[in-house]
């Protein structure tokens, strides 16, 4: 059994246009928002809208995809409703002329796009066959990986020769060129036989049967590790900027500056940009659970190693490992969440696996922020990064489902 890389290429660009999308939208929204808010804490709130949205919605929407039954397949309508809506309303945010506009441009935005992520994410499982689902998510990603890459380059050229019209509107023409490339190459409803057989196969299991009972109890226990390395991500992403602001000096002995931090953060990306379809099939060759133990276990090592060095040169070196290990964890993941549904479920368990990780991105961030007030320094960011992800390998050590499946039946 191979993967079709070129169809999955094609369904990632769905997640391409998501993360472009995204990525555009945080770079660029706050700025909009300081037009009109004098307070900080009033553009975070507003920029917390998408990860609310997203813990509210994505659930629903993917169990409601489940049960969608179209001659365009499950999730596409979705997609195919979604992204021209997301487009025109991203377009028109650099044009809003007052507060009360912009944000009811950003909350149809942030809505609509929470009701077709979970169905574009659960499209791959849809229709890859099981074993091969860690190697799809890692192509997956790394579309998703290039969207934010397209964002972060061609956004700040597009700034300077055109304003803050210009990126907004370039970004809406290629979440609809994306779109038309799914429409054209997709056709989700090829593999309606397989996964017709498959569910039919599963309503043999017996309602509580004691494997069934098993698989819930790895569910809860992976959703809460996504849950604690997601608290370790996110507070590291949010905060590692003033971390290296307040803590790090050059050779002059000057503090660095935001643009050195984000330079450092960057080696993360690219590496997990590019180790996210090694990580796949390092998934499916040596087991996800043992790869995902092994890519918290570094991450785990590596963040409190930074402590002990104020060597820019040494810190790119952690984070460029610390990517490749990122990667290990979170391209295998929701592969195992999928795994341990019936084929019918699959929306609604993309759906779970969303609302733990988008939860963390509420929760973290507030959390550290207490603690970094109360301790009063930022080391002790890699301090509870390390503990979220001791807990997340604490959780994993129990999770007994999940792995690929070694065949299908016809």
């Amino acid at each position: 059994m191979k993967l079709n890389y070129k169809h999955t290429f094609l369904i990632g660009f769905g997640f391409f246009a998501s993360s472009l999308a995204w990525s555009m939208y945080n770079t660029y929204v706050p700025i909009l928002l300081e037009r009109y808010l004098t307070s900080t804490l009033l553009i975070g709130f507003v920029m917390t809208f998408d990860n609310i949205f997203g813990v509210v919605f994505q659930p629903i929407f993917g169990a409601l995809s489940d049960k969608t039954v179209t001659r365009l397949g499950r999730r596409m309508p979705y997609i195919l409703a979604g992204i021209p809506i997301c487009a025109v309303a991203f377009a028109l945010i650099p044009f809003t002329g007052s507060l009360a506009t912009l944000m009811v441009v950003v909350i149809i935005f942030n809505f609509v796009m929470s009701t077709w992520r979970a169905p574009v994410v659960a499209l791959m499982p849809d229709i890859t066959p099981p074993p091969l689902r860690s190697q799809a998510n890692g192509i997956i990603n790394f579309m998703g990986g290039a969207g934010s890459l397209f964002s972060f380059f061609m956004g700040g050229m597009l700034f300077k020769i055109g304003g803050m019209p210009l990126p907004f509107i370039t970004s809406a023409a290629v979440m609809l060129i994306s779109l038309l490339i799914l429409k054209l190459f997709v056709n989700e409803n090829k593999y309606r036989i397989e996964a017709t057989n498959e569910e039919g196969a599963e309503k043999t299991e017996k309602k509580d049967s004691p494997e069934k009972g098993a698989k819930k109890v790895s569910l809860i226990l992976i959703l809460f590790a996504i849950f604690f390395w997601f608290c370790g991500y996110n507070a590291v992403e949010t905060f590692f900027s003033l971390y290296v602001t307040n803590t790090l000096k050059d050779a002059s002995g000057n503090y660095l500056t935001a643009g050195d931090a984000s330079l450092l953060l960057g080696m993360f990306s690219i590496t997990f940009l590019f180790f996210s379809i090694p990580a796949g099939i390092i998934g499916s060759k040596a087991g996800r659970r043992k790869t995902i133990l092994t890519g918290l276990t570094g991450v785990m090592v590596l963040f409190p190693a930074m402590l002990f060095t104020e060597n820019v040169w040494i810190l790119r070196i952690l984070l460029l490992i610390g990517g490749a290990f990122w990667a290990c964890v979170n391209i295998n993941s929701l592969p195992m969440v999928v795994e341990m549904a019936k084929w019918k479920d699959i929306g609604k368990y993309t759906g779970y696996y969303y609302f733990f990780s988008f939860s963390a991105a509420i929760v973290s961030p507030v959390l550290f922020g207490w603690i970094r007030d109360f301790v009063g320094n930022y080391n002790s960011l890699f301090i509870y990064a390390a503990i979220a992800f001791a807990l997340a390998i604490l959780c994993m050590a129990f999770v007994k489902h999940g792995e690929s499946k070694e065949s299908i039946k016809p």
